[in-house]
């Protein structure tokens, strides 16, 4: 009985938790669907105008279409440095290894504020400010650290006999890597890049520092909309956002969840 009350209450706990961090985010759902010209709740009627005009605005699309190309160079670029990193160090395995894995986590752990003027400071004479590949490149330094994190997780569950006796059977060292270690922490690498892009397509501080005309990015002119201006565009904009935010957290799912069934199968 205590169990089952225990169980209960810790399911409405969570619910409640996750209410309280979601409910702010949809405020912009209604708030996008105003039709008045500045940022309110709608009352007697909706409107899909802010819609219409986030999808006709050439300038809104570009922005679109410059997230999404960043997003995905750094997730691929993250994933792939993350990945290699923390089978290194499972191999590693010293007091060595847990030092290099801290110095790696720093940009966690650094304010991004800090890491923005080092990045401004860093690629100007490097020649990349306000460029795609600075802006990849400092997303993806941000965002390695994650991917180093879910696949580590991944990899604390690994069996080191799988990969001993991949090698007895003749096996290379980067046949074992293919076939037999990643195949088995592909819910790491799935989870890694899902939030090397989220945090590449969210991210705001050092874009602003290190970009300025040439790149112009979702989350830098919804930025300077609400500053501006209060145009509603900005809360459609927040809307598409989420949603496709959602998608990726299904997509990433699914990719886990059918993952895992392989392996066992």
């Amino acid at each position: 009985m205590k169990t089952g009350f225990f169980s209960l209450f810790n399911r409405a706990g969570a619910w409640i938790l996750l209410l309280f961090l979601v409910t702010p985010a949809l405020i912009a759902i209604p708030v996008s669907l105003t039709p008045k010209r500045f940022l309110s709740m709608p009352k007697d009627e909706l409107s899909l105008r802010h819609f219409e005009k986030l999808f006709s605005s050439p300038e809104w699309m570009s922005s679109f279409f410059q997230s999404a190309t960043i997003g995905i160079s750094t997730s691929v670029l993250a994933t792939a440095l993350g990945t290699l990193c923390a089978i290194g160090l499972w191999r590693v395995s010293s007091k060595y290894s847990e030092v290099v894995r801290a110095f790696l986590l720093l940009p966690l752990i650094i304010p991004q504020i800090i890491s923005a003027m080092a990045f401004y400071r860093l690629w100007i004479p490097m020649g990349i400010i306000d460029s795609y590949i600075g802006l990849i490149l400092a997303h993806t330094i941000l965002a390695t650290p994650m991917v180093l994190i879910t696949v580590s997780a991944s990899l604390a569950n690994f069996d080191p006999k799988l990969e001993q006796a991949s090698k007895n059977l003749g096996a290379s060292n980067w046949t074992t890597m293919r076939r037999v270690i990643l195949p088995s922490v592909k819910p790491g690498v799935y989870a890694g890049a899902l939030f090397a892009f989220i945090l590449s397509w969210d991210e705001i501080v050092v874009t602003l520092f290190i970009s300025k005309f040439s790149v112009y990015t979702l989350p830098r002119r919804m930025w300077n909309g609400i500053r501006e201006n209060t145009d509603p565009t900005v809360a459609a904009a927040a809307v598409v956002l989420i949603a496709i935010t959602i998608l990726a957290f299904a997509f990433s799912a699914f990719m886990s969840r059918r993952s895992a069934s392989d392996t066992k199968a």
